[in-house]
């Protein structure tokens, strides 16, 4: 059995186990569930493409693994459907097109750096030059449209991932 969501607040992931949890290997918390983060920690909608591929498995047995581990011999959580067809995610990704993981205008993004840290945006421009940020670096930075009201915001362009299929 096991819940998949976009993210979850890590003091409430605390109060669940009763402990902190370590960020570097997972999976093996005495626990009735698994649970698979699909963005990670935070109030983290999950990206439409990841829930329109699970929506389209809904009702089917699945296996999951919550197994984590960020370091060498790297591992990321699964959620496996038995007889699914492959051919679906294929589907979704050749949807996406070769752009999917360029970042370019019109490119939806997540940020994860404070102070938007989770908001979804869509990229509106990128600059060539090199711009200074409140921490006093210099670097290429970004202009985007927060889905949340629209507001355009600049932030380093490190400080974004691409949401490929919005």
């Amino acid at each position: 059995m096991g819940i998949v969501c976009g993210g979850i607040v890590d003091t409430d992931l605390a109060e669940f186990l009763g402990y902190d949890i370590g960020v570097a290997i997972t999976g093996h918390e005495d626990v009735p569930f698994t649970l698979v983060l699909t963005e990670g920690f935070g109030d983290i909608a999950m990206a439409q493409r990841t829930f329109d591929l699970l929506a389209g498995l809904d009702g089917r047995e699945a296996c999951f693994s919550g197994a984590t581990q960020i370091r060498a011999g790297v591992l990321r959580p699964e959620v496996i459907v038995p007889g699914a067809s492959p051919i679906a995610a294929a589907a979704l990704a050749d949807a996406a097109g070769d752009d999917a993981f360029t970042l370019a205008v019109g490119t939806p993004i997540r940020l994860i750096r404070e102070p938007y840290f989770g908001k979804l945006a869509t990229v509106t421009a990128l600059p060539p030059e090199l711009a200074r940020v409140p921490s006093g670096a210099v670097v290429r930075v970004l202009h985007a449209r927060l889905d949340a009201g629209g507001e355009i915001v600049t932030v380093p362009r490190a400080n974004v991932e691409i949401v490929a299929g919005g």
